[in-house]
């Protein structure tokens, strides 16, 4: 048995295990896309469709949103899938303990759950284009800016997942609730998924405020992939800070979740 054991190199484990979470998700698809795709869904039917044909919203707004919306998709989505399994399987079911008898360093079960987050953000994204041509009758979409595109939700997702490994590993499960209710809804609000941060020029508070979300540069970034003639912070300046905050994040992150893990 303890051949057999040593036998499984933990790049197999680890692969397993991202395995075992991935088809979890695939035979609870509809729960899923449920979980990911209901709240961006009526953000973008109100402020895209309902609020432009009532007159509220000036032409072409819903095409400047939608790049802003599938960002907070990919973001929120790998945040929420790292955040709440952590929480409760450190409190209550303690099934990371069975994830920690893996054959692999305690790190890699960290960034597992990262990557795995990563992965329900970018279907959720995907999800969001055909679901905005639904609702919005048509996007905005540019062949060349694609690698853009891959790029930055590849990124957003991580933040995302590395944000959340650092909540759920940092805050006590009994107040998880209590920091999402004070954590989600600013990062909802200040990630420049409704407008472009350059047209907070004249509420400069404001845009620092913004500028400090990660969520901000997935919003631009995006925006210089799908609408360029919108004013936008420069793409490498956004890409160079994501990479900068998903190392800082992933650090914190890991370093938290080893603490949990040993204690």
């Amino acid at each position: 048995m303890t051949a057999g054991v040593a036998a499984v190199s933990p790049r197999r484990a680890f692969l397993a295990v991202l395995g075992r979470d991935m088809f979890v998700t695939w035979h609870e698809a509809p729960i899923f896309l449920a979980q990911v795709i209901l709240q961006p869904l009526f953000l973008l039917f109100v402020f895209g469709r309902i609020l432009s044909d009532l007159g509220y919203t000036k032409g072409g707004y819903a095409q400047l949103l939608f790049p802003g919306i599938v960002a907070l998709t990919a973001t929120l989505t790998a945040l929420q899938s790292t955040a709440f399994p952590l929480a409760i399987e450190f409190s209550y079911t303690k099934e990371i303990e069975d994830r920690l008898l893996a054959p692999v360093p305690v790190a890699w079960v960290a960034v597992e759950k990262v990557i795995y987050a990563t992965l329900r953000a970018l279907t959720a994204a995907a999800v969001m284009f055909p679901v905005g041509v639904f609702v919005l009758g048509s996007i905005p979409w540019r062949s060349s800016g694609a690698p853009l595109v891959v790029l930055t939700l590849v990124l957003g997702a991580l933040n995302g997942g590395a944000l959340g490994l650092t909540l759920g590993t940092l805050v006590p499960p009994n107040r998880i609730n209590i920091l999402f209710a004070l954590v989600l809804t600013p990062l909802l609000f200040t990630g420049c998924s409704q407008y472009p941060w350059p047209s907070l020029a004249r509420l400069r508070w404001f845009q620092v405020v913004s500028a400090a979300n990660p969520m901000t540069y997935v919003s631009e970034s995006m925006r210089a992939a799908l609408v360029p003639g919108v004013p936008h912070i420069a793409p490498w300046i956004c890409i160079v800070v994501l990479a900068g905050a998903l190392v800082a994040l992933l650090a914190v992150g890991v370093r938290g979740f080893y603490r949990r893990a040993v204690d």
